[in-house]
């Protein structure tokens, strides 16, 4: 059974007097003190050094050639110890976007762990996420009132720099007239030149319906060709509404929100996918 609290007897390490102490687990413990107290003495030279040196003893020969060996810190005995991660008080960084993630190099491998192996939940009722099937999102979209118009937009880039000249010319000859590029709607049979340098957001408009009785058929083809041309994404802009996003991927059916795959850019604060829109993942709000 796992220990819930550090126990330490007898540290003798540097300035301290054989100091006893137990400390919990899965918590945030502050030592302070005068200068010379002991407060690094017992955090870095005592826990962390014994910390870090049973987990490299626990590692095979050929891996601890390559890590350096600590000494044995000057203490009877500790019990209830992880591996240890230290941060050196005297690091400096002046970069707002450092943090413990950062510094310790874990940050990067958090992402891929949520992002493989975590299972999404609706931000708004807190149930476990799942995906749609098409006929899922046709049910979905015919309970819209009637009479409500909306179209059926296929979101084939999102957010990423180019020209994309020979992509737009591909959907024309493929029988689409329409598109909605960066917000804006565009006939495909127009000559379009698109900043190369500039992210952009091309929505093919699959079709243009009004809500009512016997429509069922030409929707579940329209939503099957966006799904297909988007991979797994269509969206439903209604006129004078909100849009509705749906996905093959996930979805929560319940409050009707739909979600990309998670990826591990979704969970950097360095990404625009991952940053709050409020601080832009510098965890500080401006303002004046």
């Amino acid at each position: 059974m796992a220990s819930s609290k550090i126990v330490i007897r007898g540290a003798r390490e540097h300035n301290l007097k054989n100091l006893d102490v137990e400390l919990p687990r899965d918590r945030l413990i502050v030592f302070t003190g005068i200068s010379g107290s002991g407060k690094s003495s017992l955090a870095f030279d005592t826990i962390y050094a014994e910390g870090q040196r049973r987990y490299v003893e626990s590692l095979s020969a050929y891996a601890r050639q390559f890590l350096g060996q600590m000494d044995k810190p000057d203490v009877d005995f500790i019990e209830g110890l992880s591996p240890s991660i230290s941060i050196d008080q005297k690091t400096s960084s002046r970069n707002p976007r450092s943090t413990v993630g950062t510094v310790t190099e874990i940050h990067d491998y958090l992402r891929l762990i949520y992002a493989r192996i975590g299972i999404p939940h609706c931000p708004k009722c807190g149930k476990v996420v799942a995906k749609q099937t098409p006929q899922q999102i046709v049910d979905q979209v015919l309970q819209l009132d009637e009479g409500t118009r909306f179209q059926i937009l296929a979101p084939i880039v999102r957010g990423r720099k180019g020209e994309f000249e020979t992509l737009l010319k591909d959907l024309a000859k493929d029988g689409f007239s329409r598109a909605r590029i960066d917000g804006e709607v565009h006939d495909l049979t127009e000559d379009l030149k698109l900043d190369r340098y500039f992210q952009h957001t091309i929505e093919v408009i699959v079709d243009r319906l009004v809500s009512k009785a016997g429509i069922e058929r030409r929707l579940s083809e329209s939503l099957e060709t966006a799904l297909q041309l988007a991979e797994g994404i269509a969206v439903v802009d209604i006129v004078d509404g909100p849009p509705m996003t749906f996905s093959q991927h996930l979805a929560c059916e319940d409050c009707g929100l739909s979600f990309e795959d998670l990826q591990p850019r979704n969970f950097s604060f360095n990404s625009p996918y991952g940053a709050c829109t409020d601080c832009s993942g510098l965890g500080t709000r401006f303002q004046v």
